[in-house]
């Protein structure tokens, strides 16, 4: 195998652009070299295996989608209160829909996760660390409310993105910023 870290990693989001646009089937060898720009038969010389190429795609989306921590530390500025946990899941939903190719690989390679057993491992892995690290954030900052408040956070959010993402007219007429409080209010009532 290939031992160019930078390469490895060009190849690795061009499979992420790859999977956001034409989905788990269409993530090949030659399609990764294609939206990477490199000759044909480099992908295959980077990944012994499609396998390989999910599992790594896997690893890095989350890296992808990780908030500046600059950009944390400026959005933590405020009390911890319930209008900040507004404000932290308004800014969760804008960074998404910023990146809104990573976040349809993201459910692309958990749709494939259900096929491919290292895949599923690795993300996993890596959502469960990202919750877990999400929790202790919540409790670390004091923001109200406990580890219960921030998975359930957590999963209604994830359903609003699939929502906005995949069916957007199902949420139409509804402006996400006032739904996103509606969610956290419903979660976590103001005191």
């Amino acid at each position: 195998m290939a031992r160019n870290p930078e390469r490895r990693t060009a190849l690795v989001d061009a499979a992420i652009e790859v999977l956001a646009r034409e989905g788990a089937r269409g993530l090949t060898f030659r399609a990764v070299d294609t939206q990477a720009g490199v000759p044909v038969g480099t992908a295959s010389n980077y990944f012994a295996s499609r396998d390989d190429l999910f599992t790594q795609a896997g690893s890095r989306i989350h890296v992808r989608m990780a908030p500046d921590p600059a950009q944390v530390g400026e959005a933590m500025r405020p009390a911890p209160d319930h209008e900040l946990v507004v404000e932290l899941m308004r800014w969760l939903v804008r960074r998404m829909t910023a990146e809104r190719t990573g976040y349809l690989a993201m459910l692309e390679l958990r749709l494939e996760a259900t096929r491919r057993p290292a895949l599923q491992a690795e993300l996993d892995r890596a959502v469960r660390t990202a919750l877990d690290e999400n929790i202790r954030f919540h409790l670390d900052n004091g923001l109200p409310g406990d580890a219960d408040t921030v998975l359930v956070l957590y999963l209604a959010m994830t359903g609003l993105l699939v929502e906005h993402f995949t069916l957007p007219g199902v949420l139409s007429g509804t402006e996400l910023d006032a739904l996103v409080e509606k969610v956290v209010t419903r979660v976590l009532p103001p005191r």
